[in-house]
């Protein structure tokens, strides 16, 4: 991985994070009115590392194409879950995505996937917070595709099972600062802990799924574009 490449994904990280971080305190600051336009302005900050993609290397129809059916393929996996609290298959895609397409293609297949699988399930203050954490999801899996750790399932079961935790302490925090009150240490603790059963389960999901599925997919995806030539040159 060249320096030049890297300082450009640290300077993408950076702006987007200050963006969507502006985004969704200002979402705690209206008493979460108005939260689906500032989903939207999300999307928006989220696309962003898109361009830049597109402006150092335009991206291929066939690029779009998977991209798009990864979101699918990631909103069908989170809808018929609804029922079961935190089994959560769209995050195996979600990092299959960020894997395959990089930091800033898998940051979009996230963020839009929490976006468009609400529209289903219902939208509300969480959604701005769940395109970020989904977003985070596939730009670190993005970072770890540039390595050889994605070629070793071992280190990929340990990367979702973290993730299944991570991503529920990015939405405690956003239950404890907009709903905890008085917001003291204690009841902070509590906020996070009250929800370790569900961050469990997140994490034994991703792990299963990474466990008995990943191999298969990263096989057929690499068949797939040797034919048919859709994923981004990766630049190292």
């Amino acid at each position: 991985m060249s320096n030049k490449w890297r300082a450009k994904v640290i300077g993408q990280i950076l702006l987007v994070s200050v963006l969507i971080a502006v985004f969704l305190g200002l979402t705690l600051l209206l008493k979460n009115k108005h939260f689906l336009l500032f989903s939207f302005m999300l999307l928006l900050c989220s696309i962003l590392p898109a361009y830049w993609r597109f402006e150092r290397e335009p991206l291929k129809t066939q690029t779009l194409m998977f991209l798009a059916i990864l979101i699918a393929l990631a909103v069908a996996g989170r809808v018929p879950f609804a029922s079961l609290p935190s089994v959560q298959a769209a995050s195996f895609v979600i990092i299959l995505g960020g894997i395959s397409l990089g930091p800033e293609l898998g940051f979009v297949t996230g963020s839009t996937t929490a976006l468009v699988s609400n529209m289903f399930l219902g939208q509300g203050p969480w959604t701005p917070w769940q395109m970020f954490a989904w977003g985070l999801m596939g730009l670190t899996a993005g970072l770890i595709g540039r390595t050889q750790l994605s070629h070793r399932l071992m280190p990929m079961i340990i990367f979702g099972g973290v993730w299944g935790f991570v991503y529920g302490w990015i939405m405690d925090l956003w239950f404890a600062l907009a709903y905890v009150n008085p917001l003291t240490m204690k009841s902070f603790i509590l906020a996070f802990t009250a929800s370790a059963g569900f961050d469990l389960v997140h994490c034994l999901s991703n792990v299963v799924l990474i466990a008995l599925l990943y191999r298969s997919w990263e096989k057929l995806i690499d068949r797939l574009n040797r034919k048919y030539n859709f994923l981004p040159t990766k630049t190292h």
